[in-house]
Order: C-alpha cells, then sequence, then structure tokens
C-alpha cells in the first residue's frame, strides 16, 4: 500500500511515526509544507522537514516537540555579544529564533547544497538518508513559497516573525502566500497522483494543510480522488493539541472545532478521524458529507501513534 501523508511539523511527525510501524517505510511519502522555511544568519532552514527527520531518527527533543534532544546552544549565546554593536536596522546576530549547535549542521548541510544547486527536495532526501530514514520525504514545492500574516493590526510578517518572535501572541487577519509561480515538486504530485491513500495529518489546516492546498492543481487532485483522502483532526474538544490552530481559525472566521475542520477539508476528503471527546460531533461532520471516524488521536505514546495510523489506513475506502 503506497501512502501520502500532506504534513506539517510536530503533528505530521508523530502520526508518522506510527504509521512507519504499520507500513513499509519506502512505501511511505511525507508531502511536506516548505512555506515556514526562513533564512537566518544566511542559512536555509526548513522548521517542517527538519522536525518530522529529527523525530523519526528518534532524535527530536521530547519536550519542546522541535530540534535535537540533548542540544546545546553556545553559538546562538556567542550571538549576544554582537547586540551591542549592530545597527538598529540590521538584521545580524538575531537570537530570537534559536538554533542548536548541533542542529546548525543541518542548516550548513541544506544551505551549502542548495547554493551548489541542489533542489529542495535533493537535499530533504540526502538529509533523510544521513539519519538513517526510508520514507520518502517530497517537499511540496522546490521554488520559493512563504506564508506571510497579515496581523489585526494591519503590519505584514512572515510566519517565523509571528510564530516565534510574537510567539503566535497576536491576532490574525489573514493568510497569504508569496512565490513567483511555485507548483508541486515532481515528488510531491506523483505521491498524491499515485497512492492508495492520502492522509491529511493532524496538522495546522490554515498554516500547514494550507499552503499545500494552495499550489496549482493540489485541492483538483484531491477531490478528484476525494474518497481515498482521509484527514486527521487537529481539533480536540475545541482545542489544539500544539501550536495556534484553534485561535487563528476562531481569528478567521472559521469555528475551532471538529465540525469547523470538516467545512476546511469536505471539499478534499471523504473521512474525517476526530478524538472520542468529540464523538457527539460527529453527526456535524456528516452533514457536510463526510464519514467520521471516532478513536483515540491525542498520540502521547508511540502504541497510540500507530493505532490512529491503523485506524486512518481502515478508513480509506
Amino acid at each position: 500500500m503506497n501512502v501520502a501523508v500532506l504534513s506539517g511539523g510536530v503533528g505530521a511527525a508523530r502520526f508518522l511515526r506510527g504509521l512507519l510501524m504499520v507500513v513499509e517505510p519506502s512505501m511511505v511519502t511525507a508531502v511536506v509544507n516548505t512555506a515556514d522555511d526562513t533564512v537566518m544568519h544566511g542559512l536555509s532552514i526548513s522548521p517542517d522537514l527538519d522536525t518530522i527527520v529529527y523525530t523519526l531518527a528518534n532524535a527530536i527533543d521530547p519536550d519542546r516537540g522541535w530540534g535535537l534532544a540533548g542540544e546545546t546552544w553556545t553559538a546562538m549565546g556567542a550571538l549576544s555579544r554582537y547586540q551591542a554593536v549592530k545597527p538598529a536596522e540590521s538584521g545580524a546576530a538575531e537570537t530570537w529564533f534559536n538554533l542548536g549547535d548541533r542542529d546548525l549542521a543541518t542548516h550548513l548541510y541544506r544551505t551549502a547544497r542548495l547554493a551548489e544547486g541542489a533542489t529542495v527536495s535533493t537535499v530533504a532526501g540526502e538529509i533523510a538518508s544521513a539519519w538513517g530514514l526510508e520514507l520518502n520525504m517530497a517537499p511540496m514545492t522546490d521554488q520559493r513559497f512563504r506564508t506571510v500574516i497579515e496581523l489585526a493590526s494591519g503590519e505584514h510578517v512572515g510566519f517565523q516573525d509571528y510564530f516565534v518572535r510574537l510567539r503566535h501572541n497576536v491576532a490574525v487577519r489573514s493568510v497569504g502566500y508569496e512565490h513567483d509561480g511555485a507548483v508541486l515538486s515532481s515528488g510531491a504530485r506523483a505521491a498524491l497522483e499515485s497512492a492508495d491513500v492520502i492522509v491529511i495529518a493532524p496538522s495546522n489546516p490554515i498554516v500547514s494543510i494550507g499552503p499545500v492546498r494552495a499550489l496549482p492543481d493540489v485541492d483538483e487532485l484531491l477531490a478528484a480522488r476525494r474518497e481515498s483522502v482521509v484527514a486527521v483532526s487537529p481539533i480536540v474538544g475545541g482545542a489544539a493539541i500544539k501550536g495556534p490552530a484553534d485561535h487563528m481559525m476562531r481569528e478567521l472566521g472559521i469555528d475551532p472545532s471538529v465540525a469547523g475542520v470538516a467545512s476546511l477539508y469536505s471539499s478534499i476528503a471523504g473521512t474525517l478521524v476526530v478524538d472520542h471527546v468529540d464523538s457527539a460531533s460527529a453527526s456535524l461532520v456528516e452533514q457536510v458529507g463526510m464519514r467520521c471516524v471516532i478513536t483515540a488521536t491525542v498520540m502521547s505514546t508511540p502504541a497510540i501513534a500507530r493505532s490512529l495510523a491503523e485506524a486512518v489506513l481502515t478508513a480509506a475506502v
């Protein structure tokens, strides 16, 4: 069975960990959001790609949910020396986006390979292989595609500014994108066209799955095979397990509930998987034309992640 998983960061990584327990890794393709990618200190950083790799390699920091376990921060600490001397308009020596000492190696490698002309997809595959992973990593595009957040104040900021620097603690008015005609990467398109099952991981539907859907033809491709697309709700009991999905949905006029998630996905997915605590909302999901599957979705252990993956695969038509 070939499985393609539309993926963001932490939630997708944990789901993929369970999926790889029941499906041969070589048969799984993670189609990963790269609209969160950024450049810091001249380094190309791909947070969602790296979170998935580190999680599946059992190297992730379990408390933060990102970065490497046992990390040190000597380089970032040393940057503080330069804060007093840099010009006010300079972006040098920023310390609000932490990069661990060992994590820096990944970004150094990625930056050097991209500078040599390698594609984002090629480099993602090399990094996954270096960590001993056998699944297929397919960045959503090999071209520049960036999420831009319009705050309630009217200011426009990049995603990492919103998420990290502002700690996603400011109201959002809209979400848009900057790109120059970006299209699905060949690996992502092949996976979505050929997979027996397509899973929409429990990732933020606005800023993790939304950018993938914003690429040309993606919604049309998914809608054409809607019955084999299964989405997992990232909202449990009216709240996001991690991150700003719930209050972001509310600020954008979408009910932060499984019914709200269903309204976002009903045109492209035939099934929505929800947690037991939302069982009373099954009829609301069904009202928009989706099947509703109820199971444990809070992946607090690998065993629960495995059971969730099994339920998702069983739900696919």
